[in-house]
């Protein structure tokens, strides 16, 4: 601006972790005072000002500024087309005057909207320079709207009734599908268990000499202890305290915390409970790990620590080098870095400690059916299906299915500034993944018992977690069909940040399918006589 002096708007934490960088605007707004055709700066376009310009309006380039909390976009300009047919012949405009309409209540102000005049444009199509004076007119008009529903326009446009529709028909349609599987799971699995659970009893009653086949068989193998324990239980302990940050953000949702434009408020949410629920992380590795007789719970402890953490933060140190490279207000200012620092070093860190302190003389012993035999018994050979990676492959696809359509919906509003807003049906959504990752890692663990391979610890926590490797595939193909992302900056930044979430995702889903697997496995096993 030639004449106003910039200021610069202080930031909340969650706003600077968003990529706002809001400065004053030369407009100048007081209550209930109109104006017309009011100068708000004059300004001498250089030749390359015109070309910047005129590469902004091809690109739709829009602004958005916020008086009183409430959003106004406009466009800046745009792209003459009107009967010539080759790009080279279009006609390049710069919007010069712009019309503020504020609707007030009392002394409240409502609703405001800002329109360009379609009659003063600046001409961008030659490289010359030009003399603009950017005007704005003012106008106020009273209305009845209570202050207090200010706020529901903008939640409004993303639930029209047509994004609705589709929202309850995916819902609709993973229920079914859900309800269909998980169904026919149930009835062969409990079918199935029936029929072992007679042969078994009747085993018993017969000669004692018979071979035993099948799960019963490796009963003094189930649970021996999986390799790489600690790294196990910290797996166990990251993914417990990523369900209870998803748990906590839904609950502030559903209140209504995150309504449009609360700025920063998912990200400054989303820092503070992971800070908070870092000693669910610390109790839960610690216990499980003393639980699997681990001896080095220090060890253990930093290893949860840093499982999640330590793959956010490289990943953040790189993609906030390229943002300083690149010059963009995505790269965090150093005190946002210094105050996320602090937030692990002096609640994190501490919380984490407790917690595991806390797990460490909790002294939970780890309640198994059946007695462990001494030597582990060899795994026969299985086809190549019933090995690791083909069975996450199923594991994943299924959850993923339920998921899909609204992961695009959420791609959508992370990546391409739509709005959210409907958090009910993410929940749903949500409880819907939970059931039925629980229930496909129930299934498939069975079926690798049955075959009486015994190393299903690791298994199942793979194929809890295989629905973060889809949602990563999904990034691919959202990336190249349905996104128009271009430059190493942006790649970087969205598969990046994306490999994070879908990481944590693995984590999470893979606690939920271990954990509903030892249930099962625990249920089956109790259920026999086991010498």
């Amino acid at each position: 601006m030639a004449d106003g002096i910039i200021k610069e708007k202080r930031e909340a934490l969650g706003e600077v972790l968003n990529g706002d960088r809001l400065v004053s605007a030369p407009y100048k707004l007081n209550f209930r005072d109109e104006k017309d055709s009011a100068v708000a700066c004059r300004k001498k376009l250089s030749d390359q000002d015109v070309a910047q310009f005129r590469s902004a309006v091809e690109k739709d380039f829009y602004f958005q500024m916020y008086y009183d909390d409430l959003p106004i976009w406009g466009f800046i300009g745009k792209v003459d087309k009107e009967g010539k047919t080759h790009p080279s012949e279009y006609k390049y405009f710069l919007y010069k005057h712009i019309q503020f309409d504020i609707l007030y209540n009392k002394d409240r102000v409502i609703e405001i909207s800002a329109r360009m005049d379609p009659h003063s444009l600046v001409d961008l199509t030659e490289e010359k320079e030009v003399d603009v004076e950017f005007m704005y007119s003012v106008k106020w008009k009273e209305t009845d709207t209570p202050f207090e529903k200010r706020m529901e326009k903008y939640s409004l446009s993303s639930s029209l009734p047509h994004h609705l529709e589709i929202h309850w028909f995916s819902i609709i349609n993973s229920c079914v599908t859900v309800l269909l599987l998980t169904g026919f799971l149930a009835t062969i699995l409990m079918r199935v268990l029936k029929n072992d659970f007679v042969k078994y009893a009747q085993d018993e009653e017969a000669a004692d000499d018979q071979e035993e086949t099948g799960w019963k068989y490796i009963h003094g193998d189930v649970f021996r202890f999986p390799k790489y324990k600690s790294l196990f239980a910290a797996a166990l302990g990251s993914g417990s305290q990523l369900f209870t940050l998803t748990v906590f953000i839904f609950m502030l949702a559903l209140v209504g915390v995150f309504y449009p434009y609360n700025r920063g408020a998912l990200f400054t949410a989303l820092v503070v409970i992971y800070a908070l629920t870092s000693g669910i992380a610390g109790y839960t590795a610690a216990s499980f790990y003393c639980q699997l007789e681990g001896t080095n719970w220090v060890r253990n402890l930093l290893l949860t620590g840093c499982l999640f953490c330590g793959p956010l933060f490289l990943t953040f140190c790189f993609l906030n080098t390229v943002a300083i490279a690149y010059n963009a207000t995505a790269a965090l200012p150093f005190g946002t870095i210094v105050v996320i620092v602090l937030i692990w070093t002096l609640v994190t860190s501490p919380l984490l400690v407790l917690g595991g302190i806390a797990g460490k003389n909790s002294k939970a012993e780890f309640q198994a059916p059946c007695r462990t035999t001494k030597y582990p018994r060899e795994i026969p050979p299985l086809p190549w299906y019933r090995s690791a990676i083909p069975q996450m492959a199923m594991a994943g696809f299924l959850p993923f299915s339920a998921i899909y359509i609204e992961l695009y919906y959420i791609f959508a509003s992370v990546w391409g500034h739509r709005i959210y807003t409907i958090y009910s049906i993410l929940f749903i959504v949500f409880i819907i993944l939970l059931i039925v990752t629980a229930f496909i890692t129930v299934a498939l663990t069975y079926f690798q018992l049955a075959a009486e391979d015994h190393e299903w610890w690791w298994r199942s926590f793979l194929c809890g977690g295989s629905t973060g490797v889809f949602i990563y595939a999904y990034c691919l193909y959202y990336y190249y069909a349905r996104s128009d992302m271009s430059g190493f900056m942006q790649t970087s930044f969205f598969f990046g940040y994306m490999a994070c979430i879908c990481y944590g995702f693995f984590l999470m889903l893979g606690t939920v399918g271990f954990r509903a697997s030892l249930l099962f496995v625990r249920h089956i096993y109790r259920s026999i006589k086991c010498e």
